[in-house]
């Protein structure tokens, strides 16, 4: 019966792992299908072993309290929290400089820091700081996130192997080992992966890139955000930012991204260039700007930056001029055919009225004069620009007259809050580093502290909270806890063991690391290196080989965790961001696993004289 259980568990682990990777079914069906495999085999047909012990459906579901799954889901919602105030544009914008104007450049130096400090910092704390200033930096310089954030986890995995703290696997093979006499020493395992870590580089750094795609509603949001121009109005009211401004050149460098296209004043209409042209109180500016530069103009001064009459009440409650709360968003919405707005000017269109938004920009395909944005006739099929609350755009849904579109929905980042996301995040990579609490209890306590100082709203948090990444991570611990219990990969390692018998130590080595690495990629990284070391030890002490050489294989194998999200905790983290599917990891990631063979199988016997 045991064997029953060793080949069902194999069969719904390899069925599995083809559903994912045919990208077919939904990963949440295909999680689901898993797990309700497994409870179905275990509850059908009980097990019980001599050697294992029994294994209950109520043991499977542990997974779902798994303490990396609710780290996991804790700090994308404090990564969430980081956006919304927009707290890392700055620092991204700092690294950006170190490259100049090329792209990849800044990445390289970026990715290559966050590799040199998780030689000397766990992993993970290093991928949560470098998550959102490479997600604000692919904003800023128009590059597709998708393109930097899995080579941020593989580099940073990269950089763990070289040192014994680079990695909690590293930590845990040396102590298994030093309980049969074996001491690693700090740098024992540095000259072998530095190897690995320079020769994986050189894949994830200039070849990984061009395999990874760009989802499409990346790249039409990209091109949305970056492209689109919209035409707006700016009333300067009293206090208002933009009071006192100088042109220079007919152009005022102030205004940043926005460029004027009239000053109204006082009736008189002043078209560019703008010779010794200040901006005063009651002046009405006509411009054209891209939604970025309007979002980053609503998070220095409010709604009332931009469009809108002045102190002019919206549905809702409030004023036009009232700092922004964190559930506002700006959005895209298109006049429909029929729409009571077509053919009036949006002076008399009442949009601001009706739907309880800031109406901001309009755009369209022809050409507009060079007019005030009240005087605009809208048209249908015009895409107009849109502010407002979480609860103002559900309630447009149901409206015939605007289709919101709702790919493009996008919080104002609430930069008075920056300091207090910063403070959390902080708080929560410092403990972590120099281990003062455990980061499951500071990441929780982070996305709660998140939500309580208004950086997020409840909807936002729910937002944030990635089912996809808790099926995925409670069905594939359910699968590795069936493989390890019933003997599952016990009886692999052994075989392939088995197989290599009578081969020289460094092709058994190779071997070796071939399968652990293969299994580190289903089980947990942590629960592979703690199986395989006795293991490993056992293999060298029976064929007469240096067991350093077999326990470093453990070490590196366990680590090249590459070709699924659920091999390595920093995969997790990055899948949501940078948008990833599972067969993503396997097109991107296999190839590296392969690397690592390869690299270790020349290094390894080298440097260890097999």
């Amino acid at each position: 019966m045991a064997d029953f259980h060793i080949w069902m568990t194999l069969v719904i682990i390899l069925a599995t792992v083809a559903a994912y990777a045919s990208e077919r079914f939904a990963l949440e069906q295909v999680a689901l299908a898993s797990l309700a495999g497994f409870l179905l085999l275990f509850a059908v047909f009980p097990y019980e072993s001599p050697v294992y012990g029994s294994l209950d459906p109520e043991e499977l579901l542990t997974g779902f309290a798994n303490p990396a799954l609710a780290t996991v889901l804790a700090l994308l919602i404090v990564g969430q929290g980081l956006f919304a105030t927009d707290a890392m544009d700055r620092p991204a914008r700092i690294i950006a400089r170190s490259g100049g104007r090329s792209n990849t450049r800044t990445i390289v130096i970026t990715l290559l820091a966050a590799a040199t400090l998780s030689a000397i910092l766990n992993n993970t704390p290093v991928v949560v700081i470098f998550i959102p200033v490479l997600t604000v930096m692919a904003a800023q310089r128009n590059f597709a996130a998708s393109k930097t954030l899995m080579p941020l986890s593989f580099m940073t995995i990269l950089g763990g192997m070289t040192t014994l703290i680079g990695s909690s696997t590293n930590l845990l093979v040396a102590g298994v080992a030093a309980r049969s006499g074996i001491g690693i020493g700090f740098f024992d395992i540095t000259v072998p992966g530095l190897a690995l870590a320079a020769t994986g580089a050189v894949y994830v750094l200039w070849i990984m890139p061009r395999i990874l795609r760009e989802t499409g509603s990346e790249q039409n949001f990209r091109q949305t955000v970056s492209g689109t121009q919209f035409i707006g109005e700016i009333r300067l009211t009293a206090g208002h930012p933009f009071i006192g401004l100088e042109s220079r050149a007919g152009l005022f460098p102030g205004l940043g991204e926005i460029t004027p296209r009239l000053i109204v004043r006082r009736g008189m209409n002043f078209y560019p260039p703008f010779e010794n042209v200040t901006l005063s109180e009651g002046d009405r500016l006509v411009v054209t700007a891209t939604r970025r530069a309007f979002v980053k103009a609503l998070s220095r001064g409010g709604s009332g930056i931009i469009g809108g009459e002045e102190a002019e009440p919206f549905a809702g409650g409030g004023e036009l001029s009232q700092p922004l709360g964190p559930d506002y968003h700006i959005a895209e919405a298109v006049i429909a055919p029929g729409s009571r707005h077509a053919g009036r000017t949006i002076r008399n269109a009442g949009i601001d009225i009706t739907h309880g938004v800031h109406m901001l920009g309009v755009q369209r395909k022809h050409r507009m004069g060079r007019t005030p944005l009240s005087e605009i006739r809208l048209e249908p099929g015009d895409t107009i620009l849109i502010g407002g609350t979480d609860r103002a755009f559900e309630e447009m849904r149901d409206s015939h007259d605007l289709l919101v579109l709702e790919w493009s929905a996008e919080p104002v980042p609430q930069r008075r809050k920056a300091g207090i996301a910063i403070a959390i995040f902080a708080f929560i990579v410092v403990t972590a580093a120099f281990n003062i609490l455990p980061i499951v209890v500071t990441s929780i306590a982070g996305a709660f502290a998140m939500m309580a100082t208004g950086c997020l709203t409840l909807q936002q948090v729910g937002r944030a909270f990635d089912r996809q990444i808790f099926l995925l991570v409670g069905a594939s611990i359910a699968a590795a806890t069936a493989l390890e219990r019933t003997g599952g990969a016990e009886l692999i390692a052994h075989g392939v063991v088995t197989l290599l018998d009578g081969q020289s130590p460094a092709v058994v080595v190779s071997g070796f690391f071939a399968v652990v690495a293969v299994l580190t990629n289903f089980l947990s990284n942590n629960a592979t290196a703690v199986l395989f070391t006795p293991i490993a030890i056992g293999i060298a002490e029976a064929i007469g080989a240096p067991p350093e050489a077999f326990v470093a294989a453990t070490i590196f194998a366990a680590n090249a965790s590459f070709a699924t999200p659920i091999g390595y905790q920093t995969n997790l983290l990055v899948m949501g961001p940078g948008h990833y599917s599972f067969r993503d990891f396997i097109k991107a990631g296999a190839p590296l696993v392969a690397i690592m063979w390869l690299t270790f199988s020349l290094v390894g016997p080298w440097y260890y004289g097999l």
